[in-house]
């Protein structure tokens, strides 16, 4: 009897749970599908920190999900979308591959991956004061100072010649010091326009060049006065004048007075006035 009414209750709740299954089924595919349901789709990443220059290829990115309804201009869904193009910026992990992170197809990696079109990449020599201590790291601006004297000039002045120049590269490397510690080195390469790599071949092979580092954010340009030696050791520089400015006013000489003299004279006790007139 005991057996038969477990039977019975099996019989019975088998079709119960089915049927409570079936529901549950029908309730999670009617959510899925209905609308404000957020999907997923796959986008491509970098796999760890990834430095300007590097060749992507299947062991630095990989594909985590995304939410379908946040895409991104330029995003790639497929590793073979972006294999063998070159980044021209440093990604962190798991940072998105984008079409604007990369050069463009079949650029050679390293350095010349990073030039933009028209621009030019130039080194110049530096010691610790040229490179400004060492700061003077990749991404960082600049302005470039030259001094010399032009052909039948007397004296050497100190002129800006360049102003907010991005430096590409401190010696080998094309990374900032993760903790901004410096970094010593002897050439430095910074990104210019062909006029502009002309005036600072120039500036550096017949004059002396310094670097001013600057702050990224200010790209104002100031058009400074150039220095000369009159204006740092005393005298008036030239280039006041070549602003507009008046030269300092010159001593102005006071007319003498036409008034004539008068002396006091004393003739036994009684002073008399005598007027002599001025010649």
């Amino acid at each position: 009897m005991d057996r038969r009414r477990i039977m019975m209750a099996f019989a019975v709740a088998i079709p119960l749970a089915l049927l409570a299954s079936i529901l549950v089924y029908r309730q999670l595919s009617r959510a899925a599908s209905a609308p404000g349901h957020i999907g997923s789709t796959k986008i491509v990443v970098a796999a760890a920190a990834l430095s300007p220059g590097t060749r992507l290829d299947a062991e630095n990115v990989r594909q985590i999900d995304w939410p379908a309804t946040k895409p991104m201009d330029g995003m790639f869904s497929r590793v073979e979308d972006c294999a063998g193009r070159v980044l021209v910026m440093s990604l962190r992990e798991n940072e998105p591959i984008l079409e604007g992170s990369l050069a463009p197809k079949d650029s050679s990696a390293g350095l010349s991956a990073m030039i933009p079109s028209g621009l030019r990449a130039v080194s110049v020599a530096v010691n610790d004061v040229v490179g400004v201590a060492g700061f003077v790291q990749p991404g960082t601006t600049v302005d470039v100072l030259a001094t010399g004297a032009a052909e039948g000039q007397g004296t050497s002045l100190t002129r800006t010649i360049l102003e907010n120049i991005r430096v590409l590269a401190a010696g080998e490397k094309v990374q900032p010091d993760k903790q901004g510690a410096p970094q010593t080195v002897s050439v430095v390469t910074l990104l210019v326009s062909p006029d502009q790599a002309n005036i600072l071949t120039l500036a550096s092979t017949q004059g002396r060049i310094q670097l001013a580092l600057r702050n990224s954010g200010d790209t104002k340009q100031v058009d400074a006065l150039p220095a000369e030696l009159n204006q740092v050791f005393g005298g008036t520089p030239r280039s006041v004048a070549v602003r507009g400015a008046r030269p300092p006013a010159r001593p102005v000489a006071i007319a003498a007075s036409s008034r004539p003299y008068e002396v006091q004279v004393i003739r036994g006790d009684k002073p008399e006035i005598s007027v002599i007139p001025q010649q």
